[in-house]
Formats: structure tokens, sequence, C-alpha cells
């Protein structure tokens, strides 16, 4: 998890708090409770920590982390198999709005960051604006799209009907976390 994203997981965590650069896994399911079950499984056969629960009316999301990647990989096969499920399973990635608003005015950027618990968005920043569906995919596209470029983190949801991600930042950096974000949401596919 890249310092952005496991610090916004962080922040509004009941559980146990990402480090920088732990390796993550978020699951989504459908009925929602159905995620304890996942967790059962991870926790008992894993030196995974469980980050995030949410269980809402459709779905159920977890997100589970460890220092050590292999732990994380382990927890996602022992659900798989305990499921009957392979990764070809997955729901597929659709991106639903995908654009990039170039030289935000003021009241803009204030009513961003505002709505937000992430970084501020400034008058002038160009701004990422992407949202998807499954929710939990967002996570992935967000930690890509935070690797290729300095840009910062202002929202990130990967639970609800719709996942979605809000990156600030020069022109040039937003442009290139736009395209990861892309790549990343392709790779799902």
């Amino acid at each position: 998890m890249q310092p952005q994203l496991a610090s916004y997981v962080a922040k509004d965590n009941k559980a146990f708090d990402p480090s920088e650069y732990d390796a993550g896994m978020y699951i989504e399911i459908a009925p929602a409770m159905e995620i304890h079950v996942m967790i059962d499984l991870a926790l008992k056969n894993t030196r995974v920590r469980l980050g995030v629960v949410i269980t809402e009316r459709q779905f159920g999301q977890l997100e589970i982390h460890h220092g050590d990647q292999g732990e994380v990989l382990a927890a996602g096969k022992a659900i798989l198999e305990a499921t009957g499920l392979t990764e070809a399973n997955r729901a597929p990635c659709k991106i639903l709005t995908n654009k990039v608003i170039r030289g935000i005015e003021g009241d803009h950027a204030i009513a961003l960051t505002n709505m937000s618990g992430g970084n501020q968005i400034l008058a002038g920043d160009s701004v990422l604006i992407i949202e998807c569906e499954p929710a939990g995919y967002m996570a992935f596209i967000c930690n890509q799209a935070l690797k290729a470029a300095n840009t910062r983190l202002n929202l990130v949801t990967t639970w609800g009907q719709t996942g979605r991600m809000i990156l600030g930042g020069s022109e040039a950096d937003i442009d290139a976390s736009a395209q990861a974000a892309l790549d990343a949401a392709n790779e799902i596919k």
C-alpha cells in the first residue's frame, strides 16, 4: 500500500491499521454478512491483520494486510479454496467516470477539500475523478495511480454501489496517474 492509501484507510479504521507498503487485499462479496466467513478463513489460515470490515445492505467487504505479501496471497488462496471459486469468477471492472479537470477553480477546490478526509485540492490544481464498479477494485486502482506520480489523495471509497477516487496535483502528474489508473482497471479485466 502506498503511504497515502495506508494513511487514508487508517483514518477511520475500526480494526488494525495497515502500515506503509504493507501488502493488502480487499474482498467484496454478496450477501453482505458472508464477509464474516471470509474473515474467519483469512485469520485462521494466515498471519494477516484485519483492517476494514464493512457490511451494508448488499455487499460485505474486508481489507486484510501484512508486511509479507506471501501471507496476504495465502489468505486469498484459503478463501478461494473454501468457497470453490477462482480469480476467474470475479466480476469485471467497469469504469463509470473518468474525468480530468484542469486548472480547477477555487470554489470547486474548497468544495472537494471539504467533502473528503484526504489531502487538500488547491485552486489551479488538475484533478482526476474516477468511479468504478464493483467498488472494491478502487483500492487497487488508487494504489497504482499513487505509485505512478506525485499526486495527492483527496478521496477514495472502496465500498458501496461504486468506488470513487479524487486525486489532485500538477497537470503532468495527474495525466500519469490517470493512465496508471486505467491500466490498473484494464489489468483487472
